[in-house]
């Protein structure tokens, strides 16, 4: 039985972003201690590496898990969130991108975890 549960598991596309995220997030707070010496940017480079690192654990957790289709689609709008809020404020320090797109990304993230919680009373 086992080897049949094995055999229907498919590649999850969600929990390899998640992996992604995590391992993109490990280098960029290293970046923030060794590599950034303003303050601000610091702390926007460890806010970031904070939220893609929790939030590609999750990812990479239920990425592979069934869930229903609200469930995976709360998965992909924290993915969406996470690349706004993370990637905008690491976009600033790195390219001196503005932040307007970080609290969008913000509230991408809330409703995520909204939809989430949602999903698991529909089970």
């Amino acid at each position: 039985m086992l080897g049949l549960e094995r055999r229907a598991r498919k590649p999850s596309f969600l929990a390899f972003c998640g992996g992604l995220l995590a391992a993109a997030a490990i280098g960029a707070s290293a970046y923030a201690s060794h590599g950034v010496s303003d303050p601000l940017a610091q702390s926007h480079m460890n806010t970031a590496a904070l939220y893609a690192f929790g939030h590609g654990v999750v990812l990479t957790g239920l990425g592979a898990a069934s869930l229903n289709r609200l469930g995976r689609g709360a998965l992909y709008v924290l993915l969406i969130g996470t690349l706004l809020f993370s990637g905008s404020l690491a976009g600033n320090v790195l390219a001196q991108w503005p932040t307007t797109l970080t609290p969008a990304g913000g509230i991408t993230l809330m409703g995520g975890w909204v939809l989430l919680a949602l999903s698991a009373l529909k089970r």
